[in-house]
C-alpha cells in the first residue's frame, strides 16, 4: 500500500492532480485539486481503491482527511466519490463533530447524502472518530515557533494543525523557510 507520495505537481484538473515522483506521474483523485499549486513540491497522503473494473488512487492533504475517508467508505451507501465530496466540502473537525453530535441535518447538506445515508453514517461512526493522536504535534522548537507565528497571523487551530505534517517532513529547514512552507500549504 502507498502511504504517501512526495513529488512535484505537474497537472491540476477538475477531479485529479498528477504528481511526478522520480520520473513517474501518478494520477491522484482529490476532493479539491486546486488546493495544490502547479509545479510545486507536495506531499499527498494516499489510499488505493481497487474494484473489479478499476484501480484508483485517492489523495489527501493530511492523514486525518485520509482516515476520515476510510471511515466514510466503510459506511453502507457511501462510496469513494461521496466520501471525497464530504471531505472537500468541510473540515475534518466539523464533520467529526456533526457525526458525534448526531447532527443528521448537517450531514444531509453534502452532495449525495440523504436522510437514510446521514442516519447510517451516524449509526456506523458515532463515537468512533478520534484522530487527535494521529496528527500529534512534534515537540520541535522550530514547529512551536511556526505555530505561534501562524496563530499571531490569525490562522485557526485547525488550519495550523493541517500543515504540521508538511512541517515535520521539512524540519531541516530554518524557521523562516518553515513559515514560508506553512503559508504555502495552509488552505
Amino acid at each position: 500500500m502507498i502511504n504517501y507520495l512526495k513529488g512535484t505537481v505537474k497537472v491540476v484538473r477538475g477531479e485529479y492532480i498528477v504528481l511526478e515522483c522520480r520520473g513517474v506521474g501518478y494520477a491522484i483523485k482529490t476532493g479539491n485539486p486546486f488546493a495544490f499549486a502547479l509545479n510545486t513540491e507536495a506531499t499527498v497522503y494516499t489510499h488505493m481503491y481497487v474494484r473489479d473494473d478499476a484501480i484508483e488512487l485517492y489523495g489527501f492533504k493530511t492523514p486525518e482527511e485520509r482516515d476520515l475517508f476510510l471511515k466514510l467508505i466503510s459506511v453502507r451507501g457511501i462510496g469513494p466519490k461521496g466520501a471525497m465530496a464530504i471531505i472537500a466540502s468541510d473540515s475534518v473537525e466539523k464533520v467529526i463533530e456533526a457525526i458525534n453530535n448526531s447532527d443528521a441535518s448537517y450531514l444531509r447538506r453534502f452532495p449525495g447524502v440523504g436522510l437514510k445515508t446521514s442516519q447510517q453514517i451516524i449509526i456506523d461512526l458515532h463515537g468512533k472518530l478520534d484522530f487527535a493522536g494521529a496528527g500529534a504535534d512534534v515537540d520541535d522548537p522550530k514547529i512551536k515557533d511556526v505555530k505561534a507565528a501562524l496563530k499571531a497571523m490569525g490562522y485557526s487551530q485547525s488550519e495550523i494543525k493541517r500543515v504540521i505534517p508538511v512541517l515535520t517532513q521539512n524540519i531541516n529547514l530554518p524557521v523562516e523557510e518553515l513559515l514560508k512552507t506553512a503559508l504555502k500549504n495552509i488552505i
